[in-house]
């Protein structure tokens, strides 16, 4: 019978590496706690709906790479693609808007996308996001944009730009699409088959294309700076001077125009050339009509999403070490029966009390149990056999010193917790 093996796309993460992912949880969740940030949590999968309206019906997300079935009562569930959706169905649902605002909040989520996996891009990836709602003021943008950046300089990641862009409101785009349509229209006989559908469809996402053809054309095409109305254009000029105004380096680029349509004004990546052919770890920007778009009264909205896979193989390529955690504080080894029976009712007393303890499970001798406490990275050891049991002591080692010493049993807590 042949074994069974995780679904492509997906990843195992090991006991010896859960580390490094709670150490980016950990930077995120205390980045999110200096910002003024509250976690959200919400469903795994949502009604289809939610995602055709939200993300667009024209995007690939939708159209190509949403995990959606129907479910046992016939109705239509798509497992989610990104988080910004389902927060703002939850703010909306339960009237949070009605609340102190903003209301900044932050998750950190699995997500499904059925895409060709690649270096960093999974089918089931990890999200670490921040949404923001009720601040329209392009201060909001700006510390948006500045959590992002402290996230990055806490892990110690380096070389890496940021970009920027407005995709104007409702309006301007409506103009700059037919502007791209007319220009693009010009080079149908030279656009790929994608393209092609988009040029009718969701013309944003002509400037996106991979395709060396259509990235070449791209060059001239006209520039959505040039289509902004009055009030697009202030804001992102604030927008620029809040980023001057905190040290925050950036390059201005046109042709960001991110890939789901509820996007509006500012938007902008994060880029590396460290991660392959997909140069963005991670990037977001403002989707002030979503609120609209999902049924709700009008409600300001903005955020960013990171994928945690992408910082890994990030922070992998730089060179960038996490710190491991230290290990167990105390190995109990324990030779025969009595002492076994002893090491187990202490391992559970010096638990209660705060202590990493840990005994043998598996009927080892004294030297493998030794041998097994070092691989495990115990600060100590003690040894416990029926002479020292019957004295009340137990022979602590401290396993970096190589230092043995011994100690009363019902002091073992106080000598090692000092230490």
């Amino acid at each position: 019978m042949a074994q069974i093996t995780a679904p492509r796309g997906t990843c195992d993460v090991l006991p010896q590496d859960a580390y490094k992912w709670q150490y980016l949880e950990s930077v995120m969740r205390e980045a999110g706690r200096r910002y003024g940030y509250e976690e959200a949590r919400f469903p795994t999968f949502e009604h289809t709906e939610l995602f055709q309206r939200g993300v667009g019906g024209a995007t690939d997300v939708v159209q190509k790479e949403m995990y959606t079935f129907n479910d046992k009562g016939g109705r239509s569930v798509t497992l989610r693609p990104e988080g910004t959706a389902s927060v703002m169905r939850m703010v909306l649902e339960h009237g949070l808007y009605g609340g102190l605002l903003p209301l900044k909040t932050y998750y950190i989520i699995p997500c499904f996308r059925y895409e060709k996996p690649q270096a960093g891009r999974l089918r089931e990836f990890h999200q670490f996001g921040v949404e923001v709602f009720g601040a329209a003021e392009p201060a909001a943008d700006c510390e948006v944009i500045a959590l992002g950046a402290h996230i990055l300089r806490t892990l110690g990641i380096s070389g890496v730009a940021l970009e920027i862009n407005s995709i104007g409101c409702r309006e301007c785009r409506a103009r700059y699409k037919a502007a791209l349509v007319e220009y693009y229209s010009q080079f149908k006989d030279r656009l790929c088959e994608t393209c092609l559908g988009r040029l009718e469809t969701n013309p944003l996402r002509l400037l996106d294309c991979k395709s060396p053809v259509c990235g070449a054309l791209k060059a001239g095409a006209p520039s959505i700076l040039d289509y902004l109305c009055g009030d697009c254009a202030e804001h992102f000029a604030a927008v620029r001077a809040g980023l001057d105004a905190l040290g925050i380096d950036y390059t201005v680029n046109p042709f960001i125009v991110r890939g789901l349509d509820y996007y509006n004004r500012t938007v902008f990546e994060f880029t590396s050339n460290q991660i392959g052919a997909q140069a963005a770890i991670f990037g977001g920007g403002r989707y002030d009509g979503l609120a609209e778009d999902l049924g709700g009264a009008p409600l300001s909205g903005l955020g960013f999403a990171m994928g945690l896979e992408r910082l890994l193989l990030l922070m992998e390529n730089t060179g960038v070490e996490i710190p491991r955690p230290a290990g167990p504080d105390l190995f109990l080894a324990a030779l025969g029966p009595r002492a076994s029976a002893r090491a187990a009712t202490l391992a559970d007393e010096l638990r209660s009390r705060g202590l990493a303890c840990v005994t043998d499970l598996c009927g080892r001798s004294l030297k493998a149990q030794m041998k097994y406490a070092g691989k495990l990275g115990c600060r100590y050891a003690a040894i416990l056999g029926d002479d020292e049991l019957d004295r009340g002591v137990a022979a602590l080692r401290d396993l970096a010193k190589s230092e043995q010493v011994e100690v009363p049993i019902e002091s073992l807590y106080e000598y090692i917790s000092v230490r």
